[in-house]
């Protein structure tokens, strides 16, 4: 829970660019240890490769849990004893995000587009290693992403239109660095940051990041839930 004053207005500002520049840092050169030694990843067994990237997710986790340790462990205490309350005020906006979503992608496939390549990537990856994206994609990711993408910019952002806009547009952006830039973009873009939106307003209604994080989980779990059954009736 962010508790913010104007004396520790600059110290959460420095912790929330600090977990960021971890993020980035570890997620641009997670495979410099490799180089170092030379060693083609290509090359390597999928198990060695899937140990080492949990790991390093583990890692980064472990280091921003640390940083932020007072504002989980308070955040922590208040969903004990308020989660009924906040999953019944917050299921709306998340209906809302999802309806958004999904209006988006029919759009998008309306009008000839087809996955983005995201989306196309975690799907593969799913049909590969289905036990792995499980992890990855429902447990591990909303807990990251929520760290980053909403605790961190909530401690940067104290105005509460500029948190939400800017986090979400990152959000999903991130998500599309690999998708084309066409006249169907901003529906993708759309797309990826209506729920980074309703997670974001969930964070500055409850001052608590659990909350987004649990409904990150869920919104992980069905989408991953669906393409098990797509998978399976196909």
């Amino acid at each position: 829970m962010i508790t913010r004053t104007d004396k520790n207005n600059w110290h959460y500002i420095l912790k929330g660019a600090a977990v960021i520049f971890i993020y980035f840092f570890f997620s641009f050169f997670q495979t410099l240890p490799f180089t170092l030694l030379h060693i083609n990843t290509n090359e390597l067994p999928t198990v060695i490769k899937i140990i080492y990237t949990l790991a390093v997710e583990l890692l980064m986790m472990s280091i921003i849990f640390y940083i932020f340790e007072k504002e989980y462990k308070a955040a922590f205490q208040d969903i004990k004893k308020n989660h009924l309350k906040y999953f019944n005020q917050n299921l709306k906006y998340y209906i809302i995000g999802l309806i958004v979503m999904m209006v988006a992608n029919l759009l998008i496939n309306l009008l000839g587009g087809g996955l983005s390549n995201n989306e196309t990537a975690i799907r593969n990856e799913f049909t590969a290693l289905p036990i792995y994206t499980f992890i990855s994609a429902v447990i591990l990711a909303p807990l990251l992403e929520e760290s980053v993408f909403r605790l961190s910019f909530r401690a940067i952002f104290k105005n509460d239109v500029l948190f939400i806009i800017v986090s979400s547009l990152v959000f999903g952006g991130l998500h599309l660095l690999t998708t084309p830039i066409n006249e169907l973009f901003p529906l993708y873009l759309l797309s990826y940051s209506c729920c980074g939106i309703a997670f974001a307003y969930m964070l500055k209604k409850t001052n608590n990041i659990f909350v987004s994080t649990f409904f990150h989980f869920m919104h992980n779990g069905l989408i991953l839930a669906l393409q098990t059954f797509l998978f399976i009736f196909s």
